[in-house]
């Protein structure tokens, strides 16, 4: 087995851009840590399975990230169980697509808890361990596309990867005399479930799915490993001089 390049947690893992970005990470050389709430519980356990056959260690976990005592947990138990923290990804998210005179303000807290609070969670806990260790590290987020240009039915979800491009921003201000860089991924329309979200009926992922292609210069949409990829190289020793940064990985896209 090759040694290990290091450990790296992945939130939100068990689906989608987050279940790409921790085979990626194994595949790079790290042990990974993953985790997601409890319905995603059989999925992160196959997932944790995929990981240990490719010779690298895994360890998950049930927690919300919108909760700080699962945040603590999260970290603490990563760096009992894999023997420390260099990669953390907050990459949890949900999405509301309602126009903003139709959002409640429960769901506005919703996702602003789980968005927003939960990457500052990841941030906060995951700088201080790296803090600690001394050795560097790498934090990366998820903005979005919309998290530069907002849309209509967007709104509460936009204001968050808004939110997280700041907080972004002035945590590598903070973290940088650490040798700790922190950036930010920006996916356009990616084919995960996250295009079949409650309010979007069924029967028109497939017309979503192409209208979105249409809104880049390329004719098609993403997929999660074409994040994965960009992740990696941000968690690379190569990627030392990019910190504060939010990558737009959409295909060119350009607003209608």
């Amino acid at each position: 087995m090759a040694a290990v390049k290091g450990v790296a947690l992945v939130t939100g893992a068990s689906q989608g851009i987050g279940r790409a970005i921790a085979i990626r990470l194994a595949d790079d050389g790290y042990d990974v840590a993953i985790n997601d709430i409890p319905r995603g519980q059989e999925n992160l356990a196959i997932l944790k399975d995929e990981i240990q056959a490719k010779g690298r260690r895994a360890w998950s976990m049930i927690g919300d990230v919108s909760v700080e005592d699962d945040v603590k947990a999260l970290i603490g138990g990563t760096v009992e169980n894999l023997g420390g923290l260099d990669v953390m990804i907050a990459n949890a998210a949900i999405l509301i697509t309602k126009s903003i005179v139709e959002t409640t303000v429960e769901e506005w807290d919703k996702i602003f808890s789980v968005n927003a609070r939960g990457t500052f969670l990841c941030y906060k806990y995951a700088g201080q361990q790296m803090i600690k260790q001394g050795r560097g590290g790498r934090i990366i987020g998820a903005t979005s596309t919309l998290g530069h240009q907002a849309q209509q039915m967007s709104g509460a979800y936009a204001s968050t990867k808004f939110a997280i491009r700041g907080l972004t921003q002035a945590t590598a201000k903070e973290l940088g005399p650490y040798g700790i860089t922190v950036n930010v991924y920006a996916p356009g329309a990616i084919n995960t479930t996250m295009l079949s979200a409650p309010g979007i009926p069924r029967e028109n992922i497939e017309l979503i799915r192409e209208a979105e292609g249409k809104k880049t210069v390329l004719g098609y949409i993403g997929e999660p490993e074409d994040i994965a990829s960009i992740v990696s190289y941000l968690a690379s020793k190569e990627a030392h001089f990019i910190t504060g940064q939010s990558i737009s990985v959409n295909g060119g896209r350009f607003f209608l």
